[in-house]
């Protein structure tokens, strides 16, 4: 399997794990969204930015992003149908300096 390339990011969250207020932490499952899910999140549906230019700024294909960014609205998905935790965490990722 081919190492990941670096993939860049403007931020880190502030908040790390997101949770249902009607279940107790110990029953709860959970689904893990990567810093570089969180981020085309962001530019995709946040910013409305174009997968072309949001994959230039992210420092991959339009092809990986458009993989990325499926990925992260399966995971968030999941988190928002099936009541589970979404913790943000991990990744392949530098933040820019001064973005």
């Amino acid at each position: 399997m081919r190492p990941q390339k670096t993939r860049w990011v403007k931020c880190l969250p502030g908040e790390r794990c997101f949770r249902p207020k009607c279940k107790k932490a110990g029953e709860m499952e959970g689904v893990c969204l990567t810093i570089d899910e969180f981020e085309a999140i962001r530019l995709a549906d946040l910013e409305e930015m174009s997968h072309a230019p949001a994959a230039k700024l992210m420092k991959v294909s339009r092809s990986t992003f458009t993989r990325i960014l499926a990925r992260a609205h399966r995971k968030v998905a999941d988190g928002l149908v099936n009541i589970k935790a979404i913790r943000i965490e991990g990744g392949c990722c530098k933040v820019k300096n001064g973005a």
